[in-house]
C-alpha cells in the first residue's frame, strides 16, 4: 500500500489527535472526494487517506490537516505551486481546499510503496538505485525549471509504483531551502537506496537510521557499507554529499543519471567514467582530496609505471633478438613492430552528437488516420520537458495497429554509433531498422517504409523497464542515412491510459 506524504521531519508542531470532528470512512469532502481508508499520518502530523473522486471515478490521495486557516497556508500554497508543474515523475495535484476547521490537499494516488518501505527488505542493486535517482532528478529538474524548489526530497516522498513508475510527492519548501538542497538530497536518495541509511548531517534529520560513520563522524562510502556497489556510483553519491564540492544543477545531474541508467552489462559506463564536480568557491584553501581519489591516482600511477616497464622490457628483448639482418624476428620483435611514433595510441575518437532538425524526423503511421503526425519537431528540440504524444489507446499492444514509428533522415550518410530515445513512461517495446529512402508521408508511403526497412540494428526492447531506449550494435564502417524506430507496444501512463510520449531522440556518430 502506498505511503503518500512521509517526508522530512517537519518543524511545524504536530496537530493534536482528534476525537470530535475526526474524518471517517465514507465521508465525502467538497461533495466530491469520498474517504475510503486511513493510510498513515505523515511527519507533520497530517492524516493521509485513500479516497475516491466520485465525479471522475478515480482513486486519489487526500492529505488532511487540522486546523485549517493560517496554520495550513504553507501546505496549501505548496500544493498550489506543485500543481503548476506537470511531469511524469511528479505526483499530480488535483485540489487544495481550506474549510477553516481543516484543510486538505487532493492529489494523485500511486499504487505501490515509498522508497523507505521498499528498502526494508534490503538495499537495492546499483541498476535499480540509479534508475530511481534518475527519475527523482528529472522531477526535481522540472520543478527547478519553473523557479521553484521542492524542499522535501526524501525516501518517504519517493514513491515506486507497482508499474515501476517512480513519483516524487509532497513538495514542502521553506525559506531555507534552495535548489542545492534538493540536489544534495538526491545524493541522499542514492545513499539510502544503496545502503539503507539516511545521511542526517549531510541532507537533513529523519527518523530513518543515520549513515554509517567513523570515529570522527565522517560518512562511510556505500562501497564500505556493502559489497558490489560500482565505483562510478560510489563516487557520484559521495560527491553529491560532499559540501566541499560545488553541486551540479538538477538538469545536469538528471542527464548524468540518464547516461548511467542502462543495463548493468552496458560497456560505455566504465569507459566514459562518472561526472565529477569541482571545488565550491575560488580563493578557498585547497581541500584535501578524498581517500578514494588518492587510491585511484595511486593505482593509475602504478599502472603507468608498470606499462612503461613492460614496453622497455619488450624493446630490450627485441633488440637482443635482432642480431642478424636476415634473421626471422623473434616473438619479442614481432610484438613491438609498429609504424607509429613511440607513446602514441590508436584509440578511436570519442562519439559526437548528430544535430537533427525538425525536417529530419517524421512520424510513420501506416495504419492510422493521419491525425498524429504533428509536433515531431519536439523530439529533437533538445528539451526533455517537451514531447511528441500519440493518441491515447484503450488496449495493448498498440490499439488496432501493428505499430507506429519515427523515421530519421540524416543530411548525409553517417557512421552512427548509437540512437537514444527518451520516453515519459516505461513498458514500451521497440526495434531499430535501417533502410533506403523515404517514400513520402502518406499512408502508402508509410506502408512502403515499414515493408522495406528490414535491416535490424542491435537488439529490440520488449516491455522495457526504463524510460530510456539505447540502440547500439551498429556495424563499424557502415554508414546509414535512413533509420526507422518502430514501436510495437505502448507504455502505460500515470493516469492508467496507454500512450506513447517521446521526449527526445539523441544520435551519436563515431568521430
Amino acid at each position: 500500500m502506498t505511503q503518500v506524504g512521509e517526508g522530512q521531519e517537519a518543524e511545524e508542531a504536530t496537530p493534536p489527535v482528534l476525537t470530535v470532528g475526526a474524518p471517517r470512512v465514507g465521508e465525502v469532502l467538497a461533495d466530491r472526494y469520498e474517504l475510503a481508508e486511513h493510510i498513515n499520518d505523515d511527519a507533520a502530523g497530517r492524516q493521509v487517506w485513500q479516497g475516491i473522486d466520485v465525479v471522475l471515478r478515480r482513486p486519489v490521495a487526500v492529505v488532511l490537516r487540522y486546523p485549517g486557516g493560517d496554520s495550513a497556508q504553507e501546505m496549501l500554497q505548496a500544493a498550489v505551486t506543485a500543481s503548476r508543474v506537470i511531469h511524469p515523475n511528479l505526483a499530480g495535484v488535483y485540489d487544495a481546499i481550506d474549510e477553516g476547521g481543516r484543510a486538505y490537499v487532493v492529489r494523485e494516488w500511486i499504487d505501490g510503496e515509498a522508497l523507505r518501505q521498499l528498502v526494508v527488505d534490503g538495499p537495492l542493486d546499483a541498476e535499480r538505485a540509479t534508475s530511481i535517482a534518475h527519475s527523482v532528478a528529472s522531477a526535481v529538474a522540472a520543478v527547478h525549471a519553473t523557479g521553484m524548489v521542492h524542499g522535501n526530497v526524501h525516501p518517504g516522498t519517493v514513491m515506486v509504483g507497482d508499474d515501476a513508475r517512480v513519483v516524487l510527492a509532497d513538495a514542502r519548501a521553506t525559506e531555507g531551502d534552495t535548489p542545492d538542497t534538493d540536489v544534495r538530497a538526491i545524493g541522499g536518495i542514492l545513499y539510502f537506496a544503496l545502503t539503507g541509511h539516511w545521511p542526517h548531517a549531510e541532507v537533513g534529520p529523519s527518523s530513518l537510521p543515520d549513515a554509517v560513520r567513523d570515529g570522527s563522524g565522517a560518512i562511510a562510502a556505500p562501497r564500505m557499507v556493502r559489497a558490489g556497489v560500482p565505483a562510478y556510483l560510489d563516487d557520484l553519491t559521495m560527491d553529491l554529499l560532499d559540501d566541499r564540492l560545488a553541486l551540479p544543477s538538477a538538469d545536469v545531474l538528471a542527464a548524468e543519471l540518464d547516461r548511467l541508467d542502462v543495463a548493468a552489462d552496458e560497456p560505455f559506463i566504465v569507459e566514459a567514467g562518472p561526472l565529477r564536480f569541482s571545488a565550491v568557491e575560488e580563493g578557498l584553501p585547497e581541500q584535501p582530496p578524498a581517500t578514494r581519489r588518492k587510491l585511484l591516482l595511486g593505482v593509475a600511477s602504478l599502472l603507468v609505471v608498470a606499462t612503461l616497464g613492460l614496453l622497455i622490457g619488450i624493446r630490450v628483448l627485441a633488440d637482443r633478438g635482432d642480431t642478424d639482418d636476415g634473421a626471422t624476428p623473434g616473438p619479442g620483435s614481432a610484438a613491438t613492430a609498429t609504424n607509429e611514433p613511440a607513446g602514441e595510441t590508436t584509440n578511436p575518437p570519442a562519439p559526437k552528437t548528430v544535430a537533427l532538425s525538425k525536417d529530419q524526423v517524421r512520424i510513420v503511421d501506416p495504419d492510422g488516420d493521419r491525425t498524429e503526425l504533428g509536433d515531431a519537431a519536439l523530439m529533437v528540440d533538445g528539451k526533455r520537458d517537451t514531447a511528441w504524444e500519440s493518441d491515447t489507446y484503450k488496449n495493448l499492444p498498440f490499439g488496432d495497429k501493428t505499430g507506429m514509428g519515427v523515421l530519421i533522415k540524416f543530411a548525409e550518410p553517417t557512421d552512427v554509433s548509437s540512437v537514444q530515445v527518451n520516453l515519459s513512461a516505461t513498458g514500451a517495446s521497440a526495434a531499430l531498422f535501417a533502410g533506403q529512402g523515404d517514400a513520402g508521408s502518406t499512408r502508402a508511403g508509410d506502408k512502403k517504409v515499414v515493408a522495406d526497412y528490414k535491416t535490424r540494428i542491435g537488439e529490440p526492447f520488449e516491455n522495457h523497464e526504463a524510460t530510456t531506449l539505447t540502440f547500439q550494435g551498429f556495424p563499424p564502417d557502415v554508414k546509414h542515412q535512413y533509420l526507422l524506430i518502430w514501436f510495437t507496444k505502448l507504455p502505460t501512463t500515470s493516469d492508467g491510459r496507454m500512450r506513447l510520449e517521446i521526449q527526445e531522440i539523441t544520435v551519436q556518430a563515431r568521430g
